[in-house]
């Protein structure tokens, strides 16, 4: 456990002294792994879908705040839909403004949220941010949580549709539109999602502030179990053909990565737990104090050993007979360094 804890200072300290190089960096590579995503699901527009334009527009997002991401997210998805229909770029632009205008402005650090949660749809792991935002966020991530999710069913089922879709007239506009707005509205999947997600999200933010011990870790199963239990009761009334194998190994892999997340972020010792009592002129106040885990990093010095050993000089005496003037014989003693 000790060497975890120094493993955890050591990377805290690491990242604190090298922050200036690593934010532009993981910036950098969030961005890149966006854009490729929308690429390969997408890729209607040939001009954007190109390795070149992912790198440039990735690099100019490392220097840019995380609402730049989000906006060239929202552009390259704009231009691929326009390829694919007009129709379908008008409801992608409807959807980004009501994100941008009505939230992400206000509240900017949730942006992360929003690129992240179709990331995790891609990768099959979408179980883990709404416990996750649970534990970190508050109940404004539900509305990050919930614009993820719709961002990602919108590209799943235009996937789906393509050539549905390209086969229309271009006269039926109204028709290709109606097509795709009823499709996302009426996407049982999609809401049975955004449900179970909010509920999990709000369960887990309620457990987690308890004063109670291993708070943490109660609300991390209460939440799996809560997300996966609310997942399979809709599959079975609405025939959603989820992948029951695909929930239970998602949601327990899951809450293995909260615990991690719980390790870095909520590490107590409730062995030490203290429970406070003062007063002042008007309250009582009970306080119950759990001290964090933390632990020195080991500061080593390394010492330079050599082979080869220095021998002090020798000192040799030499006597010296003088014969003054006087007749007077004197002798002087003299210390000579011998050098070796």
């Amino acid at each position: 456990m000790s060497s975890l804890l120094e493993t955890k200072e050591v990377i805290k300290n690491f990242y604190s002294k090298n922050e200036f190089y690593l934010a532009p960096a993981l910036k950098f590579l969030l961005a890149f792994v966006i854009f490729l995503m929308i690429n390969s699901k997408l890729g209607y527009m040939e001009r954007i879908d190109n390795i070149v334009v992912v790198l440039v527009a990735a690099l100019f997002c490392s220097f840019m705040p995380l609402k730049a991401t989000a906006v060239l997210s929202g552009i390259f998805m704009l231009l691929h839909y326009f390829a694919l229909a007009p129709e379908c770029a008008l409801v992608v632009l409807v959807l980004f403004l009501l994100m941008f205008l009505l939230y992400i402005r206000y509240v900017p650090k949730e942006t992360v949220v929003v690129l992240l949660t179709p990331i995790l749809f891609f990768l099959k792991m979408p179980y883990l941010i709404p416990v996750a935002m649970g534990l970190i966020g508050g109940p404004a991530s539900i509305i990050s949580v919930t614009f993820g999710v719709i961002i990602s069913y919108l590209v799943e089922y235009t996937e789906l549709n393509a050539t549905t879709i390209t086969s229309m007239d271009a006269e039926s506009a109204l028709t290709r539109l109606r097509f795709v707005v009823d499709g996302l509205l009426g996407n049982k999947a999609m809401i049975v999602t955004i449900l179970a997600f909010a509920v999990t999200l709000m369960l887990v933010y309620v457990l987690r502030r308890q004063s109670m011990d291993h708070a943490w870790t109660i609300a991390i199963i209460a939440g799996v179990l809560t997300d996966i239990a609310i997942l399979i009761i809709g599959d079975f009334f609405f025939d959603l053909n989820y992948s029951i194998a695909g929930i239970l190994i998602g949601s327990l892999i899951a809450g293995v990565l909260c615990r991690g997340l719980e390790f870095f972020a909520f590490n107590l010792d409730y062995s030490r737990t203290e429970n406070v009592q003062f007063e002042d002129d008007e309250y009582y106040y009970y306080v119950k104090a759990v001290p964090k885990i933390t632990v020195a990093t080991p500061d080593r010095k390394v010492k330079k050993i050599t082979t080869k050993r220095e021998e002090a000089p020798r000192s040799k005496t030499v006597s010296t007979t003088v014969k003054t003037s006087h007749g007077v014989t004197r002798t002087s003693t003299e210390d000579r360094r011998i050098q070796r």
